[in-house]
């Protein structure tokens, strides 16, 4: 499984406008073939930063949903709400015996 922390800051008075528009991306990306999760969380640290947090099956499911028209039509609007570029970072999960 593949886990991935998408950070995004919002330019002043956006969140809103990017809530609207982000609520087409959850709910597509979430019916997906190898989606596991897939839920937005805002920061109470930085504001108007909020978290994609997503889990894949595999890295197949990445590729698959990178290239889904409800994600390359956010990703087309970003740039009306980013105050900065999108960081993303890619874990790999695996089942820890602990």
């Amino acid at each position: 499984m593949f886990v991935i922390h998408a950070k995004m800051k919002l330019q002043e008075g956006k969140e809103a406008a990017f809530l609207e528009e982000v609520s087409t991306l959850v709910k597509a990306s979430r019916e997906e073939e190898g989606n596991i999760s897939y839920q937005l969380v805002k920061s109470v640290e930085e504001e108007n930063t909020f978290i994609m947090i997503e889990g894949w099956k595999d890295q197949a499911a990445i590729e698959q949903h990178n290239a889904s028209s409800h994600f390359q039509g956010f990703v087309s609007k970003a740039g009306e709400y980013l105050a900065a570029p999108l960081e993303a970072e890619v874990f790999q999960a695996e089942k820890l015996a602990l």
